[in-house]
């Protein structure tokens, strides 16, 4: 399943909604997608969401969608 992942760039700094970015990841659950993330990033994670086909298929329209994959 294709998770986004709504983040902070840095844990140093207080969270502020203009600074939110996400990415998107390929995992098995959303607790997987957490620990993949977590553990090759510095990234603050706010909110992650299970895209179904739909939303996937709107998410995958925007210029910006591209899939993140972290070297194991």
């Amino acid at each position: 399943m294709i998770f986004k992942v709504f983040y902070q760039p840095s844990k140093k700094i207080n969270p502020r909604r203009e600074n939110t970015q996400s990415l998107y990841v390929e995992a098995q659950s959303q607790v997987d997608a957490r620990i993949m993330v977590e553990e090759e990033t510095a990234y603050n994670i706010e909110h992650i969401e299970g895209l179904d086909p739909k939303a996937l298929e709107y998410e995958q329209s925007s210029p910006d969608y591209k899939l993140t994959e972290f070297n194991k």
